[in-house]
């Protein structure tokens, strides 16, 4: 039976604009909060070849629960969908449990579509500058796609209201313990109050704009991965962070900017420091001139 979509709908409009330069095959990763229903429902309403996979990180009393409303609700609309458990290894939660999901998103062999907003990004530049690496999302990149970088979290809400979807609501994005929500419920509007106006463009399109020119530098550079740290040392910051985030992917790590930061000071502040925390129970060493990937959970990144 083919889903009803909402005649008169702005909102749901403005995902479904997002997701149509996008191709698949895709799995589109589903927490049942508003931006991963809407970006679901826009992939089903313009008839992209994805599946939906909803994680449960078993973290919260009835999380079994809440994924498989959330795949039902994309079964609804048409789509393949999936309930996946995931084990969130020791550590930091919020880090460990995005490795864990990406990990189950990664195994069906497909790009995967995250619900990322133009809040997001705003979020993500400036928990970046605060590690010292300002930094931004690309709209595709090493498999991971994010069609709503430009779409507004009001319009992946609206867009539920429009269709009539209640969505999850996870009490974790109201929990201020966490960095990113105290500078989505505390920061960025005070930043607004500042400007008189609403900081998020600002701050997305500034995001924007450093994640193209990391593609850039990765286009007209020879990024060949390398553990060789006398050979980064001699190049320029930006191509041996290049270098140092291809040799990564290759041992299978997701750095993060602070992680970067650290392991960068192996290369080029090397004093005998210990190891750095890269997740998964592994740290990134120095031993020699090399760099090298061990068990063990080395010192926190700071």
């Amino acid at each position: 039976m083919q889903p009803f979509w909402p005649r008169r709908s702005p909102h749901f409009l403005a995902c479904r604009r997002a997701v149509r330069p996008f191709t698949g095959p895709a799995v589109i990763g589903l927490s049942g909060g508003a931006d991963s229903l809407a970006l679901a429902a826009a992939a089903a309403a313009e008839g992209k070849d994805a599946r939906v996979v909803a994680v449960d990180h078993g973290l919260q009393e009835g999380s079994a629960v809440i994924a498989e409303r959330a795949a039902a609700q994309a079964r609804a609309w048409g789509l393949e969908a999936e309930v996946v458990r995931v084990r969130v290894r020791a550590g930091n939660l919020e880090a460990a449990a995005r490795e864990a999901r990406y990990e189950a998103l990664r195994s069906f062999g497909r790009d995967v579509w995250v619900a990322h907003t133009a809040e997001d990004q705003a979020e993500t530049l400036l928990l970046g500058a605060l590690r010292g690496n300002p930094s931004g999302m690309a709209p595709s990149e090493g498999g991971i796609v994010r069609p709503f970088l430009g779409v507004r979290r009001a319009d992946t809400e609206g867009a539920c209201a429009e269709l009539g979807v209640e969505p999850w609501h996870d009490p974790m994005n109201r929990d201020p313990s966490f960095r990113r929500v105290h500078l989505r419920t505390e920061i960025i509007p005070q930043l607004s109050e500042l400007i008189g106006g609403d900081a998020v463009p600002a701050l997305a399109k500034t995001a924007d704009r450093i994640a193209e020119e990391r593609a850039l530098v990765a286009s007209i550079s020879e990024l060949s991965a390398t553990d060789d740290c006398a050979e980064l040392a001699r190049e320029p910051a930006p191509i041996r962070r290049r270098r140092l985030v291809a040799w990564l992917i290759e041992q299978g790590v997701e750095v993060q900017g602070d992680q970067l930061e650290a392991i960068d000071a192996l290369v080029t502040r090397w004093r005998g420091q210990g190891g750095v925390a890269v997740g998964g129970g592994r740290s990134v060493r120095r031993a020699a001139n090399l760099l090298v990937v061990v068990p063990g959970a080395g010192e926190v990144a700071r």
